[in-house]
């Protein structure tokens, strides 16, 4: 299971650190969460850990407390972006096959917009 702080090569790493520009939403002493640079929908926020930990498959019990974080954040930031009520979808890819582009746990938060089921249909895109 991942212990790393930061990794020095991973891009939501530099943006937790401040080193790439990313428009903020919210942030707290665990999670980080800003806007997609490539939005799937209206609203279309990244949540991610500031402790870098590469994919849902690196978790462990010693994560319980940043998966809940992450969570938590998904209802603030749902709240912040005025889609708590009309709904959202908190997706998470991990690994290759899923289209993990980035390999620093994140989930996706999209809403603003009626969605369909799959949530991507047609030939697999890249949505990181």
């Amino acid at each position: 299971m991942s212990t790393t702080i930061h990794n020095s090569d991973c891009l939501f790493c530099r943006i937790v650190r401040g080193e790439i520009p990313a428009t903020e939403v919210y942030r707290n002493g665990h999670v980080m969460a800003f806007r997609d640079i490539s939005p799937a929908a209206p609203q279309h926020v990244l949540i991610i850990p500031v402790r870098h930990i590469a994919s849902l498959s690196d978790l462990g019990t010693e994560d319980l407390d940043v998966a809940g974080h992450i969570l938590l954040a998904a209802r603030k930031v749902a709240e912040i972006t005025g889609i708590i009520d009309s709904g959202y979808r908190l997706v998470f890819n991990s690994g290759p096959d899923a289209l993990q582009s980035v390999f620093h746990i994140h989930g996706h938060l999209i809403g603003g917009t009626r969605m369909g089921w799959p949530p991507f249909p047609g030939e697999a895109t890249h949505h990181g």
